[in-house]
């Protein structure tokens, strides 16, 4: 089914999607830029002492497990597509939300942010408790339930989680969410902008050879595994790692969720109507896979 041109909820969305890409940054937005920096430094410090190592090792052993998983276990397509059909839309495969306008789309996916950030508040919450020895289970949870938002929000705009491109997206998406600075958000976004581009002009995805995607997917999860653990490192404090714990995971998740909701809802508009340019380049992307995140993200 051929789509000429997009509808006036279509347009409205995709000029929302855009101006979220490239956000006025506010007080607020420079107050978080001035936090993160002292926070940042003191995780340093903190990550460099015995013991911390073993929190890192153990997170990012159980981010790269979840990664390399996320396609047998996220979502479950079918039961989406009945959600279609129980909204009277004729859908039974991917390709069948294509037919659809995005309103359509979006009245589907609901109110899908708040069953994930009611998770995120009541396992953060307990962990929390815990102080440090509840940050790698803490750290490992939280990466499993945004993995499987982002499953969601993928299929509820037709985007298959089995292929090699999705998985690495997904994992983009939550290095997007846990950017610290523009330089991180920027290296993230760029990778975004690559799979998606890549994705809608319908180049052949050339397959990885194993080793090549572990290596990316490590890369990818040693950087979110610190930058995640820094975070949570405030749980250790006495009295406020239930409120740090509850209060980060919301924080984080509500980030995800919104990058997840806005960049596949663009990346459905981009193949509707075959235009890979209506995917807008906050930065330009790179010419490799391999995502070059900043060593500042990694202990040393």
């Amino acid at each position: 089914m051929s789509h000429d041109n997009p509808s006036m909820y279509e347009d409205k969305a995709l000029r929302e999607i855009h101006l979220w890409k490239n956000p006025e940054l506010g007080w607020f937005g420079y107050a978080m830029r001035a936090l993160n920096w002292p926070v940042n430094k003191a995780g340093n410090l903190v990550m460099n002492t015995p013991g911390i190592g073993w929190v890192i090792e153990k997170s990012v052993t159980g981010i790269v497990s979840i990664a390399n998983d996320v396609a047998q276990w996220s979502v479950r397509p079918e039961a989406i597509f009945k959600e279609y059909r129980d909204n009277g839309h004729a859908v039974n495969t991917h390709a069948d939300l294509l037919k659809l306008d995005l309103e359509d789309v979006d009245k589907t996916i609901g109110w899908l942010a708040a069953k994930y950030k009611g998770f995120a508040l009541t396992e953060g919450a307990g962990t929390g408790l815990l102080g440090a020895p509840g940050i790698p289970p803490d750290v490992i949870a939280l990466v499993t339930y945004n993995l499987r938002a982002i499953g969601e929000y993928a299929t509820y705009c037709g985007f298959d989680l089995a292929s090699q491109e999705e998985r690495l997206f997904a994992m983009h998406v939550l290095g997007l969410a846990s950017s610290t600075n523009d330089a991180t958000k920027g290296v993230a976004m760029a990778q975004l902008v690559k799979i998606a581009q890549d994705v809608a002009k319908k180049k052949a995805w050339k397959d990885l050879q194993k080793h090549a995607f572990v290596r990316i997917i490590q890369q990818i999860a040693k950087a979110l595994g610190v930058r995640l653990t820094k975070a949570k490192l405030a749980q250790t404090i006495p009295f406020a790692g239930a409120a740090v714990g509850g209060g980060f995971n919301v924080y984080y998740t509500a980030k995800v969720c919104d990058a997840a909701f806005y960049l596949y809802r663009e990346r459905f508009l981009a193949h509707k109507y075959g235009d890979p340019g209506m995917i807008e380049e906050t930065v330009p992307p790179p010419d490799t896979l391999e995502p070059a995140y900043e060593m500042e993200d990694l202990p040393g």
